[in-house]
């Protein structure tokens, strides 16, 4: 099986994303403090919502720690943070 991450749809659409968002991490925006992002990030769930897997209005950028803090690892779902 090949996962998404791996291919070059996704490679493209994750640069297109980050440039979209000027390599900005948008939770850190919301509070008007500038931090690179280098990690996207599905709003709705890949496992969950397939069918949102390549949607640009479904990504956003972030950092890889901000992005950590949307999911719960152990449960693979959402942190309260990530359903906000």
């Amino acid at each position: 099986m090949v996962r998404i991450y791996d291919t070059k749809r996704w490679k493209h659409l994750r640069e297109s994303v980050l440039r979209r968002d000027g390599y900005q991490d948008q939770l850190e925006l919301r509070t008007g403090k500038k931090v690179n992002a280098d990690t996207v990030h599905h709003i709705f769930p890949v496992d969950m919502y397939p069918q949102y897997q390549w949607q640009s209005w479904n990504l956003i950028s972030l950092t890889n720690e901000n992005h950590e803090l949307m999911h719960n690892r152990l449960t693979k779902r959402l942190s309260p943070l990530g359903l906000k």
